[in-house]
């Protein structure tokens, strides 16, 4: 059974956001983290070593809750289902995103900046959400 954005979000008092440029670096890493009391885990999909770092995790540290980040659209979050990812992340969505989130039916944490894009994705049942980006909105970095 798969946990919602709000219970894996429950588990861990931050989800460190990860750029894995080695997937041998991936379990040692997840291994570390996880011990350290942070299981939920986002792995960006900014390097070519990403799926393969997620695959890995996914098969070596049951602990880990694996998620994929920098997910831009549906194709990734189906691929990413396949996978096995626990949930994805999105700095944005569209509603190929949203629907591709609803049929694989992994929790997807969608980013909005605006309040025109809070609206609509609390109307889609979204009450989770990822602010993005939260500097240029006025966040401090």
């Amino acid at each position: 059974m798969s946990l919602s954005s709000r219970e894996i979000l429950s588990k861990a008092p931050v989800v460190p956001v990860l750029v894995i440029e080695d997937a041998n670096d991936a379990v040692p890493l997840a291994k570390a983290l996880v011990a350290g009391g942070l299981p939920v885990l986002e792995i960006t999909l900014r390097s070519a070593a990403a799926e393969e770092s997620i695959k890995r995790i996914i098969a070596e540290v049951p602990d880990a809750i694996t998620g994929a980040g920098t997910v831009i659209n549906a194709k990734q979050m189906e691929r990413m289902a396949k996978i096995g990812c626990a949930f994805s992340v999105s700095p944005g969505h569209t509603k190929s995103l949203l629907k591709a989130a609803k049929d694989t039916g992994v929790p997807l944490l969608p980013g909005a900046g605006t309040p025109s894009e809070i609206m609509y994705l609390l109307e889609h049942g979204y009450d989770m959400l990822k602010f993005f980006p939260a500097e240029q909105q006025g966040g401090v970095s």
